[in-house]
């Protein structure tokens, strides 16, 4: 009988690699899935300094020339004329944009605060995230799109319609509106990859 419980053992710790076999209902403990929200509130610092970066530079695009105009064959005029970005709708609609984002990241840095806090944030909470993060992105690219589509009319024109390019007189207020567009597109960007990272630790959560 010894003999027999024995060699009983020894066959099972054979099998389980030199340890005693677990008791039956035993379950092994799984690792709990990994905070991303240090990286998370990374992102949306950095959302808000592309944001505020693209508003201010869009806000301060104002520009004075003087503009020659012919009155007569041999008489020329010259008139003052202003660049802003208020006579442009689209130049609106993304100052506009960027205003809510900049509000909008401040308040989602701080959730992120109270995320990295917390041992295990609810997926009701990355839900959220994901979807308010995926309605920011739409608003961002849309208004980057129409921005920038009027920056480039403004640098090269449109023989088409007959409309002229204002670069070559407006440089200053190009260079502006060009960089907070491009800047713009990067903030666009961000709340993308916030959207990737937030789905993907509700991912691992909800596995």
């Amino acid at each position: 009988m010894a003999s027999t419980e024995t060699s009983t053992t020894s066959t099972t710790n054979d099998f389980s690699g030199g340890k005693p076999a677990p008791e039956s209902g035993y379950v092994v403990p799984s690792r709990p899935p990994p905070n991303l929200f240090f990286l998370d509130f990374g992102l949306r610092l950095l959302l808000f300094a592309a944001a505020v970066s693209a508003l201010v530079v869009m806000v301060t695009s104002k520009q004075t020339k003087l503009i020659p105009i012919i009155v007569a064959p041999s008489l020329q005029s010259f008139v003052v004329r202003d660049a802003k970005f208020q006579y442009s709708p689209a130049f609106i609609y993304l100052v506009a944009a960027l205003s809510v984002t900049c509000l909008y990241s401040i308040i989602t840095m701080l959730v992120s605060l109270f995320a990295i806090a917390s041992p295990s944030p609810s997926p009701r909470m990355l839900f959220l995230l994901i979807l308010f993060d995926t309605l920011m992105a739409g608003v961002m690219a849309s208004a980057t799109g129409n921005a920038g589509s009027v920056a480039y009319i403004g640098l090269k024109g449109n023989s088409h319609v007959n409309w002229n390019k204002i670069c070559n007189v407006y440089g200053k207020f190009c260079r502006h509106v060009g960089s907070s567009a491009a800047v713009s597109l990067v903030a666009s960007i961000v709340l993308v990859l916030l959207v990737v990272l937030s789905s993907y630790s509700l991912y691992r959560r909800c596995r």
